[in-house]
């Protein structure tokens, strides 16, 4: 098939460091590449793909000073994605709902992945207008604010099964891995590690909108001497820092959509300890890659029993769920469906 994959230029492809749905964009691309697909990843210049690349932009926005407005080359990248749609057999666009009344006017099928949180007031009239666009959920839990929409299937993420090198020996320290802010809950973190008397490592991201929630609510709680500040870490370096730790803690407060680092433990062999909220129940196996809890106390009492886990286990149902291979193939069945659909009135007639 030739496939166009329509990235948000926020970050390059894959990202430098933090960016999850840059990310799993990179991996879906490299592994229809090598599934024999004809792809054109439209991106920023500074992505690394074995695909044919459409360049927006000199590199990723968040990294470019002089940017002031992200939202002019989105534009730009839809006016080229637009003139080039009849060479496509499908257009798979991952960058919310700037593209909709564009794509609905396209003769070339198209689909939506939906990254983010569903759950916020001013979209829901926005996707009632268009509810004949043809989405993807990356969680059944996902759409529960939207149920009427037109999702055509859940695609779970997946990373590329060689990606992370499994340790099966468990660490001594709780990882903390992502990004810091008040959904993420941090705090929560700090807290269990404290109260299981845990050294935890905390490797993330902070963006301009958390810096006050960061000086204000969280740095304070860094001097404890279990509490180790590590900041963002690249992608060569998380091997290492998840595979070496006891578990991973995942103490959301939100409906996080699917919350990719637990899988990213998961291959490397680290059980995780999730709050039981959004995506989780999909993505963990109580008991098996880790423990779902309901609140701090739950979360002291699982931090004893992580050694319990078998981390061989884990990995298994990583390479039975969650690779980048089996992304693809439930990507392909989308694709053929829609591209079928298209010429289905024409065959009829």
């Amino acid at each position: 098939m030739k496939i166009a994959q329509v990235a948000p230029l926020f970050e390059s492809i894959p990202p430098r460091l933090y960016g999850g749905t840059e990310r799993i964009v990179s991996y879906l691309t490299e592994e229809l590449v090598r599934m024999g697909h004809e792809v054109t990843l439209f991106a920023s210049r500074d992505s690394d793909t074995r695909a044919r690349l459409e360049a927006i932009c000199p590199k990723a926005l968040r990294l470019d000073a002089r940017v002031k407005d992200p939202l002019a080359s989105h534009v730009l990248m839809l006016e080229r994605v637009l003139s080039r749609a009849d060479s496509f057999d499908i257009v798979h666009f991952h960058i919310d709902y700037i593209h909709l009344p564009m794509a609905r006017r396209m003769n070339t099928p198209h689909v939506t992945t939906m990254h983010g949180r569903l759950d916020i007031p001013d979209i829901k009239p926005l996707y009632m207008e268009f509810r004949d666009m043809p989405l993807v959920s990356i969680s059944h839990s996902q759409r529960r604010p939207l149920p009427w929409a037109n999702w055509k299937k859940t695609v779970y993420h997946g990373l590329p099964r060689d990606l992370y090198r499994p340790v099966f020996r468990p660490g001594e320290y709780l990882a903390f891995l992502g990004r810091i802010s008040p959904e993420k809950r941090p705090d929560r973190a700090i807290e269990i590690a404290k109260r299981a008397d845990i050294p935890l490592k905390i490797a993330a991201k902070v963006d301009r909108a958390d810096t006050d929630y960061f000086e204000n609510r969280i740095r304070p709680l860094l001097c404890h001497p279990l509490i180790e500040f590590i900041g963002e870490i690249s992608d060569r370096e998380k091997n290492e820092f998840l595979g070496k730790a006891l578990g991973l803690l995942f103490p959301i407060d939100w409906p996080e959509p699917f919350g990719l680092v637990m899988i990213e433990a998961m291959a490397c062999a680290t059980p995780v300890i999730a709050y039981e909220m959004g995506s989780v129940p999909e993505i963990m196996v109580d008991g098996v890659t880790g423990f779902i809890v309901k609140d701090i106390d739950q979360a002291v009492k699982a931090t004893k029993r992580l050694w319990s886990i078998d981390r061989r286990a884990c990995r298994k149902v990583f390479e039975e769920r969650f690779t980048s291979r089996r992304m693809a193939q439930d990507y392909l069945e989308v694709y053929r469906s829609l591209e079928y659909a298209k010429f289905r009135p024409r065959l009829a007639a």
